[in-house]
């Protein structure tokens, strides 16, 4: 059964770095530029790791030092806790990035 599906704005109110996805599914999205490709690949290799153990997989696609992400609970149909907890970690390893 999936997880109950949260309301884009209530997601939002507690990631200030995450934005509404322009895309016609209830989404968030965030983009994020690192020094350089390995950074961004290393950080993209450690939100793979967490992704995987939580069976729960982002969007993304990364340019050089750019990487852009969007969460969605494709099963519910919309925003849930699994994309709460993805973003949580990815603003984390972002932080710790930087």
């Amino acid at each position: 059964m999936p997880s109950p599906v949260i309301a884009v704005s209530d997601a939002l109110a507690d990631l200030p770095d995450w934005r509404r996805a322009d895309d016609p599914r209830p989404a968030i999205a965030r983009s994020l530029i690192f020094v350089d490709f390995n950074a961004a690949f290393g950080f993209m290799s450690r939100v793979a790791l967490k992704a995987e153990v939580m069976d729960h997989h982002p969007e993304w696609s990364n340019v050089y030092n750019r990487v852009e992400i969007v969460l969605t609970t494709h099963d519910a149909n919309g925003v849930t806790q699994k994309d709460l907890d993805l973003a949580r970690f990815i603003d984390a390893v972002a932080g710790a990035a930087k």
